[in-house]
This record gives structure tokens, C-alpha cells and sequence, in this order.
């Protein structure tokens, strides 16, 4: 009897996760991709994005099936994102962020994984300002980022 709930259980959170990934992912994901290659070693200024208070700057080059694919170069405050992953490749710079509990140097070719609820910022330059490619998954929502202290 327990075999047979459990996998009528695994069944129904599986089905009722495939329906609402369908019924979510266009709400959560508006297509906007083209067939592209963006020069990111060329990207300066304005092209990255208008910056902030601080001089940090962001560009989303692409949002579709569940990602968003983007530049980032400069300081960002230390903040987690409670709902998505981060993946960030570093292009350009050399310098610190946090990652976790810890502060890591980072420089162009280092891939840096950032699970949801992660502490992650506070860039602080070596060499240049810090020059990355972020993938984001699920695609950020405007309110997933909390600033840590």
C-alpha cells in the first residue's frame, strides 16, 4: 500500500510540475532571441548597459526558455537571489568578490557558480573593472535580490 501511494504521490507532483512549467514558462520568459554574436570585448560605456549611482552597469542580451543571458561590468552591492541561479563568466579584470561566506579573486576565463540563496558581490578591482557574462535561471524576477550588509 505505502509503495503504491508513494509512487502515485511522485506521479502527481511530476505531472502537476510539467503543467505548471507549461502554463508558467511564457509568463515567466518572454521570447526574445535572435540569431546573433555580440562583440562583448568591444562593449564599452553606454553599450553595457546605463550605469548606476556607483558606476555598475547591465545588459540583458537575451531572455528565453527559462534564462536570461547578460553583461555586467562594476561593483554590485553583497545580495543573494532567494529564487535563481547565477552562472558568471569573467571576460575581463581582474579582481574580489564574495561568494558565499568568503572572498575569492576572480579573473578573465574563471566560471563562477551561484545557487539560488548564494551571498554573491561586492566586487572589488585589481586590474580593470570586473567584465562578466551572466546566465541567470529561472529568468530574475524584479524582486529577487536582497541586499545583504
Amino acid at each position: 500500500m505505502n509503495r503504491i501511494t508513494a509512487g502515485l504521490s511522485i506521479t502527481a507532483a511530476f505531472v502537476a510540475g510539467c503543467g505548471a512549467t507549461y502554463l508558467l514558462g511564457p509568463a515567466l520568459a518572454a521570447e526574445n532571441i535572435n540569431a546573433q554574436i555580440i562583440h562583448t570585448g568591444e562593449m564599452e560605456g553606454d553599450a553595457l548597459g546605463p550605469a548606476n549611482k556607483v558606476g555598475y552597469r547591465s545588459k540583458t542580451f537575451m531572455t528565453a526558455d527559462g534564462a536570461t543571458v547578460s553583461i555586467q561590468v562594476g561593483n554590485v552591492p553583497k545580495h543573494l537571489h532567494p529564487n535563481t541561479n547565477e552562472i558568471q563568466y569573467i571576460l575581463d579584470g581582474t579582481g574580489t568578490i564574495w561568494l558565499g561566506d568568503k572572498e575569492v579573486t576572480v579573473k578573465p576565463g574563471d566560471l563562477v557558480i551561484i545557487p539560488k540563496g548564494t551571498p554573491h558581490g561586492g566586487t572589488k578591482p585589481i586590474t580593470g573593472q570586473v567584465k562578466a557574462i551572466a546566465i541567470k535561471t529561472p529568468p530574475q524576477a524584479p524582486d529577487d535580490v536582497k541586499l545583504l550588509d
